[in-house]
């Protein structure tokens, strides 16, 4: 598994991330996944190279968190834990501490390697609170409880508002795939010239690029590339990854990961599954290199369909 050193972590980061929302109950992904399943996806992602996780406070009200902790046990240390504040914290040093103190309880940790804003949502809208965000997420850095801090669902405009307290933070995390690359707009380009890396998620479209067509979740149904007219298009882009993945005799999610991380200033593609079976699968995603002309086919294939989203 290939990995990147990031300013500010003393270990280098795995360019796939564990992504830990299916491991508890949750109202995305259903209330499917024991806590012996849990305990054996987070073993299997370890066992297959990968060293980097990433939970939420908000992944069914801390039980990521928990199960992640617990299934990590002796190797709890010896990786990378990249969690998120809920933002509707009161905006005080005093809150943020207390929720991270939270999440440090739940992971059994001292400290937590990425903490991560989880959306901005209106919280703030204002360059003022945007402002003062940033002096309580450096605050929360400074005081070593988390190695370094980050964004996650940052837009161009809630950028825009952080002024020059965007360079403090190391990653934006987005959702950022095949068939969803708005991101690709000036707000990518804001965070790479403030030297922040972006951290993906959903780089499989929700596993659609990975051939999951059934809308079995509310995740999947709520997606607008499940939807018609779009789901038909996105078929289409699939018909690419899944030509391209039979040349390389691989997982047609492996072959979508890779044209992610092939991309501009990512740093790592958070992919989360509770199948052991999937996550060993989708490990080897981490070391596939696409050729240009690879790379050529997918971009031209996602080209047609945006044309069709806009």
């Amino acid at each position: 598994m290939r990995s990147v050193p990031c300013k500010g972590l003393d270990k280098p980061w795995s360019v796939i991330t564990f992504g830990c929302w299916q491991i508890a109950p949750s109202g995305g992904w259903g209330d499917y996944c024991t806590p012996e399943d849990a305990d054996l996806s987070v073993k299997t992602a370890l066992e297959g190279g990968i060293t980097a996780f990433d939970t939420a406070e908000g992944y069914g009200d801390g039980e990521s968190e928990r199960r992640l902790g617990k299934a990590l046990g002796s190797k709890k240390n010896d990786v990378l834990i990249i969690s998120k504040i809920w933002p509707d914290a009161d905006l005080t040093l005093a809150s943020y501490q207390e929720r991270l103190e939270g999440t440090l309880r739940a992971l059994d940790r001292d400290t937590v390697d990425v903490y991560l804003v989880h959306w901005p949502g209106s919280f703030f809208n204002t360059s003022e609170k945007s402002k003062k965000l940033v002096e309580i997420m450096m605050s929360l850095r400074d005081s070593g409880k988390a190695k370094t801090i980050g964004l996650s669902n940052f837009e161009t405009e809630d950028l825009t508002r952080l002024g020059a307290g965007l360079s403090e933070f190391i990653v934006n995390q987005v959702s950022y795939n095949l068939l969803e690359r708005e991101y690709e707009d000036q707000g990518q380009q804001m965070c790479q010239n403030a030297g922040v890396g972006t951290m993906v998620y959903s780089p499989s479209a929700r596993g659609l690029l990975g051939g999951r067509l059934k809308a079995d979740s509310p995740t999947r149904r709520e997606y607008e590339v499940y939807q018609e007219p779009l789901f038909s298009y996105s078929k289409e882009v699939l018909k690419t990854v899944e030509a391209i993945a039979e040349e390389l005799n691989t997982a047609s999610i492996n072959v979508a990961v890779a044209w992610v991380l092939s991309r501009p200033n990512i740093v790592t593609a958070a992919v989360g599954s509770r199948k052991p079976e999937q996550i060993k699968q989708f490990c080897r995603a981490g070391d596939l290199e696409l050729s240009p002309e690879h790379l050529t086919r997918l971009t031209a294939a996602s080209d047609a369909f945006h044309a069709h989203k806009t």
